[in-house]
């Protein structure tokens, strides 16, 4: 608690350093003619989705625009980790949000909480007096006279992590809207929300007519966040390249058209940015990994009759510190085939350190473990399979789930252009500031991505190395693959050896 409560100091300070030292001083860049920024966010789009005869629309404006080749999820490779590290333009250890099932003893000392239900996100605000630990695009923009509207047809808590402060903005979901008194006049505009379908078409597009209708037309903010959650429900549920996933991606792809040519009409496409990017890839499954079920032999009863460690989603929680259990946990870990990156607080040998995951918070837990992957392809021919449990699905460090999409055009981007200069999620809110003439404050630890500027002349040198670790008995070695820019250095995927 000690260190939250530092953590919110920080946090002030920053909040304090932004008014005093960025509102009223934006660059030179502010006296170009205005334009506004759209981040869309295709949930779950794997890179390799996007070619011309199921997505021409995205494709297309890839083609016109520039196509970031080697953009990084944050790890853990999951909706609400990333969504956390969209907006506040940093890394887990900074903004707090671990995982898409977290464990925060203050909310709930027995059980993670499930981030994707807004009521938890709520609950875990009420016990720490914020939920996120770092300040947010939303906030920074408030400081700066500008403003932030969320859009989202995910889960409620996926929507709410947008811009869950509002700051000055708006938030529009399917099932409620913030500021409240705006709800009327989104029903009025929208009508009633439709129910969720797979593919969630119709939420996709209501979201867009959000988007067209209140921000566009009358909100009008500086940039907007729009989160599409397909076709990642469909692909959870039916697989990656079966014929509902394929189909729901022709929707989306409908759909962004539907934006761009909504523009168009409003004579708005020409200053209008537009950033398409995901929260993560995806790879097949074949639920041979059960952490709770390998755990369970090492958990005590505790004096109240609950047990002693928790497990939320790859994380390991031990209620009262047991280095020596810890130690024994790992030791078996480490012999299981299913079982691959595993990360510890205390840096027991043959694992890497949550520094490297960039997962190192006061609310860590004590062990997160990655399931193993390959490269074999599925049915469709995808390549990427993981040993969770289900039948597709994300969060790994596999360079499938890692590995995910960024395209970007409109009058601030290089046109019918590449770049293979690693890129990750927490560059978005860093270069959105930047293109509205916003200093980033010190919290977000991303960089711009002067890269895909029209006119960028610095020389952009990508790096690559490793790192390498293995069990006292050499039987399981672990290595960590990145790739750098400058100072700034990406997680490309992890692989394990046993013998």
């Amino acid at each position: 608690m000690k260190q939250l409560r530092w953590l919110a100091v920080v946090v002030a300070l920053t909040a304090v350093h932004l008014k005093v030292n960025t509102t009223g001083q934006e660059s030179g860049r502010a006296q170009a003619p205005r334009h506004t920024q759209l981040l869309i966010v295709v949930d779950g789009l794997r890179p390799d989705y996007v070619t011309r005869d199921v997505m021409p629309r995205l494709f297309q404006l890839g083609q016109r625009g520039i196509i970031f080749t080697a953009h990084h999820s944050v790890f853990p490779t999951v909706t609400r980790v990333n969504a956390s590290s969209i907006v506040t333009g940093a890394y887990p250890e900074t903004h707090g949000i671990l995982g898409n099932i977290i464990y925060i003893p203050s909310a709930n000392k027995t059980a993670g909480l499930d981030t994707g239900e807004r009521e938890n996100l709520e609950a875990v605000e009420r016990a720490e007096g914020r939920l996120l630990t770092a300040p947010t695009l939303g906030e920074v923009l408030q400081a700066n006279g500008r403003k932030l509207a969320g859009v989202s047809s995910g889960s409620t808590g996926s929507a709410y992590l947008l811009n869950h402060t509002v700051a000055g903005g708006a938030l529009f979901h399917t099932d409620y809207t913030r500021p409240p008194e705006l709800a009327p006049k989104v029903l009025a505009v929208l009508g009633p929300p439709p129910a969720h379908e797979t593919p969630n078409d119709p939420q996709n597009q209501r979201a867009i007519d959000a988007y067209l209708k209140l921000c566009v037309d009358d909100l009008r903010p500086d940039v907007t966040i729009l989160w599409l959650n397909d076709p990642d429900g469909t692909a959870h549920a039916n697989g990656i390249g079966a014929p509902l996933t394929r189909k729901s991606l022709t929707l989306v792809d409908g759909g962004i058209g539907r934006i761009e040519d909504g523009l168009r009409a409003r004579g708005l496409l020409d200053a209008t940015n537009i950033i398409v990017t995901s929260d993560h890839g995806f790879s097949t499954e074949t639920s041979e990994l059960n952490l709770p079920k390998l755990v369970e032999p090492f958990v005590k009863t505790m004096d109240d009759g609950t047990k002693d460690i928790v497990v939320a989603e790859g994380a390991i929680h031990l209620r009262t510190p047991d280095q020596p259990r810890v130690e024994s946990i790992v030791k078996m870990l480490q012999q299981r085939p299913e079982v691959g990156a595993i990360f510890t607080k205390t840096r027991v040998p043959g694992t890497l350190s949550f520094d490297t995951a960039r997962w190192n918070h006061a609310r860590s837990g004590d062990i997160l473990v990655s399931a193993n992957w390959s490269d074999r392809a599925n049915a469709a021919g995808f390549k990427g399979t993981t040993t969770q449990d289900g039948l597709a699905g994300h969060g790994t460090s596999s360079p499938y789930d890692i590995h995910n999409t960024l395209i970007a055009a409109g009058p601030e981007f290089r046109e019918r252009a590449t770049s293979d200069v690693p890129t990750g999620n927490v560059d978005l809110a860093p270069t959105l500031l930047h293109l509205l003439g916003i200093t980033p404050p010190p919290s977000m630890t991303g960089r711009v991505i002067e890269e895909g500027f029209r006119g960028a002349t610095p020389s952009f040198r990508r790096t690559e190395g490793g790192e390498t670790v293995s069990s006292i008995d050499r039987k399981y070695t672990l290595t960590a693959h990145f790739s750098s820019v400058g100072d700034h250095r990406y997680l490309d995927y992890t692989d394990v050896k046993r013998r």
